[in-house]
Formats: structure tokens, C-alpha cells, sequence
């Protein structure tokens, strides 16, 4: 069986390689079948900086012109074009408003949005579809195309439109994996100069969205530039997920390296399968090791049984879990803490904070935060 270019997706052909068939039928393989062959093919040997050239090529094909990503900026205010090249002269590709255009409509309701554009004097006017770009349930921005009638999109059944979904979804596969080889992706959510210990917590984190059938996990952090030593992990396994919110003393570099610490040690003790309160000793351990009671962060470690429901927690002088109940403040979740970590210079003694637990409803909201919340200020208040 050849493999293209040695790299790629298994395919048959038939005498002379004229056509394409299916590996599976043998059937040969329909024109945009063969494009999406082809572009998983090239993206073995493509790099993040070529996306939206491979995009906008393979997008064609399939009968979506003019194709162009929008990444959305860490903060989720802006949606920014994401250019091969430079913009020839007279073409124009502007930053769209995530709360002011159909793009970050589209981009917040994760819904494919429609709008007409270059009306022709037969009145079938061109459309431009806007789908939103995902990687499992991460946003990640939109994809734009242009189809030459509006009517397209409705015939065979909506065939055109399924093939373009099934393209987006392939994209936005493509997107995630590569930015992990080359920083133009990287450089291209960005609105502004990122400091020395943001850059650290950016790293770190893990994607901010996860949903499954039986839990859903939202985090992030803000100031987006300018944050030093707040930070959560998360991890969803068989019938639980595991997960936790630090703050790291004081701020700039040094808590960013903290807290840096903090999380992997955290990481470390639940692969190991310590349990919370184990982890939190362990945890400890990790900052006295470098810090001899001088450094030391807050932290609540926490436990969701996706299977019936009950959320187990220990807090390491954090602030109290909430639990939001049909949009409304239900409870909120106090536990005796132990002492932040870091200041455990007696484990034996330490290990007085509580393990607590309540039975949470399906659609329960449990949200935890740092100080950065409850201290924050209006403008007005100076």
C-alpha cells in the first residue's frame, strides 16, 4: 500500500494512479474526499507559520473562497486575522469585535452565522459563512469562507455545508497541534507585550475548557499580561476529576517561579495517586525544600466523582469554594484549612485542616477563585 511522500494517510489507486479509492470500499474517492486526503497529507510536512495558505487552497476546493482564520487574543475580546502573508495592496483584514461583529457571534455561541456580502444585480449575492473554530470544546477563534450563492449551502441536503464543518474541525485540529512547534501561532493571539512572569503561568496551564458528557471545566486568569502567581490544573480521568487553584506569595517573577513549582508538585503527588490531604504534605514538602519558611502559597486541592456527584476538597489557606445553584449563590464551602503551603515546618501537627465534602446536583456550579477577585476595585474607587 503507498503512502504520498512516504508521510500521510493510507490510499489505493487504480491502474496509472488515476484515481483515488477509498482503503476501506475501494470506492473511488469523491472531489472533496480527495481534498481532505490531500491536506492531511501536506499538513504532516507543514508548519504553523503555512496554515492559512494550506487553508485557504484546500478551503477552495471544496467551494469555500477567500478563506481566512481568526484567532481569538487570550483574552476573548478580539479575533485576529491570521495571515500567510502580508495583505496586498488594497486588501484589508481587520481585528473583529468578539461582542460587536457575526464573526464573534459565531465565535461565542458556537453556532455557524451567515451574512450576505457583494449583492449582484440578479440578487443572488455571495455569502459569507462564519464557522467556529475548535479543538474539542477550546475556542480557538472562527473560520470565514465566501460560497457563491447562498442557495449552496441548502443543496443536496446542506452537502456543501457538511463538507465545510468536517474542513473547520480538521482545522482546528491542525491549529492546536502546531502551535506547539513554532511561535507564530503563539505570537498571533497576542494584543499585547507579554511580561517575563506571565509568560511562565501561560505555559503552564493547561487548555482552558474542557466538557464531557458528565462534567464541564472553564478556567482562566486576568490581567492576561501581567499575571505572576495565581494559577489551576485540572485533570479528568474514569469517574473523577481532579483539580486545583493556587496563589503564590507576592508578585512578579519569583511568584510566578513559586507557584511554577507549586503546580508541578501538585501534578507529581495526583499521578503518583497521593491522596488530597497527602498531596497537600506533599506539595509542602516541594516549597519548604527551597524556601525555608520564607515562600509560601495558598491552595485548595479538590476532587468531583463524576459519578454521583460528591466534591471532596482540602484547603491550604484558600479562600472558601462556591456553589452557584440555578444562577444563584446556593453555598458556601467552609472546611477548617490547614496552613498555606510552604509554612509546615511540623507535618504531624499541620495536618489539622479538614477534609471536606458535599453533595452537589446535576447543573451545580462550583467556583473557586483567588484574592485577585474579592480585592478587586472599580475604577471609580481608585
Amino acid at each position: 500500500m503507498p503512502m504520498d511522500e512516504d508521510i500521510g494517510t493510507p490510499v489505493h489507486r487504480d491502474a496509472g494512479d488515476a484515481v483515488r479509492r477509498s482503503p476501506v470500499s475501494g470506492a473511488p474517492l469523491s472531489p472533496a474526499e480527495e481534498a481532505l486526503d490531500e491536506m492531511l497529507r501536506e499538513a504532516h510536512l507543514t508548519g504553523g507559520h503555512e496554515l492559512p495558505d494550506l487553508v485557504a487552497r484546500h478551503a477552495a476546493v471544496l467551494g469555500g473562497h477567500d478563506a481566512i482564520l481568526y484567532l481569538a487574543d487570550l483574552q476573548q475580546r478580539l479575533l485576529i486575522p491570521f495571515l500567510h502573508r502580508r495583505p496586498t495592496q488594497g486588501q484589508q483584514h481587520n481585528q473583529l469585535g468578539v461582542d460587536s461583529t457575526i464573526a464573534g457571534r459565531a465565535f461565542q455561541v458556537l453556532r455557524i452565522q451567515t451574512q450576505d456580502v457583494d449583492l449582484g444585480g440578479d440578487g443572488e449575492g455571495r455569502t459569507r459563512v462564519w464557522f467556529p473554530l475548535l479543538d474539542g470544546t477550546e475556542r480557538l477563534g472562527v473560520l470565514g469562507v465566501t460560497v457563491e450563492r447562498a442557495a449552496m449551502l441548502e443543496e443536496d441536503e446542506g452537502l456543501l455545508m457538511v463538507r465545510l464543518q468536517r474542513f473547520t474541525s480538521l482545522v482546528g485540529e491542525l491549529v492546536m497541534s502546531k502551535t506547539l512547534y513554532g511561535d507564530t501561532i503563539v505570537r498571533q493571539r497576542r494584543s499585547a507585550p507579554m511580561g517575563l512572569a506571565a509568560e511562565i503561568q501561560w505555559s503552564l496551564l493547561p487548555p482552558r475548557t474542557f466538557v464531557n458528557h458528565t462534567v464541564s471545566i472553564a478556567g482562566g486568569l486576568e490581567p492576561a499580561y501581567e499575571v505572576a502567581g495565581d494559577s489551576l490544573d485540572y485533570a479528568v480521568d474514569a469517574d473523577v476529576a481532579r483539580f486545583a487553584i493556587f496563589d503564590g506569595m507576592g508578585h512578579g517573577l519569583a511568584s510566578a517561579q513559586l507557584v511554577n513549582l507549586v503546580v508541578a508538585a501538585y501534578r507529581n503527588g495526583r499521578r503518583s495517586g497521593l491522596t488530597l490531604s497527602e498531596n497537600v504534605a506533599h506539595i509542602d514538602d516541594a516549597v519548604r525544600s527551597i524556601s525555608h519558611g520564607e515562600e509560601f502559597a495558598t491552595g485548595l486541592l479538590g476532587e468531583l466523582d463524576t459519578v454521583t456527584g460528591l466534591f471532596s476538597w482540602i484547603s491550604a489557606g484558600h479562600l472558601e469554594p462556591l456553589v452557584m445553584r440555578e444562577g444563584r449563590l446556593a453555598r458556601i464551602l467552609g472546611a477548617d484549612p490547614s496552613l498555606p503551603l510552604g509554612l509546615g515546618e511540623h507535618l504531624p501537627e499541620r495536618s489539622s485542616g479538614s477534609l471536606g465534602s458535599e453533595q452537589l446536583q446535576p447543573g451545580d456550579r462550583l467556583l473557586l477563585y483567588t484574592d485577585g477577585v474579592v480585592e478587586a476595585r472599580s475604577p471609580e474607587e481608585g
